[in-house]
């Protein structure tokens, strides 16, 4: 098959002792999954279901890497978040078998233009310029379920030069892994390649030109980038 411009490498993350790469299909991103965090967006912590929204698959960033401050803002923010890598496809998936779809689990930094994101929610309008731009999905590398199993209880956190700045469990996560798979497979069919960011626990706040960042999941790989 010929294309009118080279067809595009798909992106990919790289697996814990594994030769080969995990190929990005989708990115889908859990709002509000931590009470606290709710609560310090001035929200609900309510167990309603979860919402969701989307970030391009070219939006990875590799580990190590350096983010350029993006533009068109002033409040770029950091919210570490427990990353699960799907492996196989579904839809309607039902809560008993929704880990049998887990591939593996890697940590992950929702990258966010807050002020560009509150325009958009006092305007009522979409959240993709605020969510969805270049390099906003640092992930480490994938530990695959052969390699450690399921996460359901562990620390998470993440540093700025240093300095800790969120430091929860991913126990204390609203929807369950096992949940949101399960509720997200009834609007998408969920096939394998797809990320799902499941949220992110309390102390979110702006980063700098030259901020050097480490975010962490017990058992996983540690993150780490740096903003020029």
């Amino acid at each position: 098959m010929s294309y009118v411009f080279p067809a595009f490498e798909p992106t990919s993350i790289a697996i814990q002792d594994v030769v080969a790469r995990y190929a990005v299909h989708r990115i889908y991103c859990v709002g509000r999954n931590y009470a606290e965090h709710a609560r310090e967006m001035g929200a609900d912590p309510t167990r309603e279901p979860p919402f969701f929204f989307l970030k391009p698959a070219d939006a990875v960033v590799a580990n190590d890497a350096t983010i350029p401050y993006p533009p068109r803002t002033q409040n770029f923010h950091y919210e570490v978040e427990l990353v699960v890598a799907i492996g196989k496809a579904g839809r309607n998936i039902s809560l008993a078998s929704a880990l049998e779809h887990v591939y593996g689990y890697a940590v992950g930094i929702d990258l966010t233009r807050r002020d560009l994101q509150k325009q958009a929610k006092d305007a009522g309008k979409p959240w993709d310029t605020s969510k969805g731009f270049d390099r906003s999905a640092p992930v480490a590398a994938i530990r695959s379920m052969d390699n450690g199993g399921h996460i359901a209880n562990a620390s998470i956190w993440l540093k700025v030069n240093g300095e800790r700045k969120q430091q929860a469990n991913v126990a204390d996560m609203i929807w369950s892994v096992p949940e949101i798979i399960a509720e997200l497979s009834t609007l998408f069919e969920l096939k394998p390649g797809d990320l799902i960011f499941t949220g992110t626990p309390a102390g979110v706040g702006a980063l700098q030109k030259s901020d050097r960042v480490e975010a962490g999941i017990d058992g996983l790989q540690t993150l780490t980038v740096s903003v020029a």
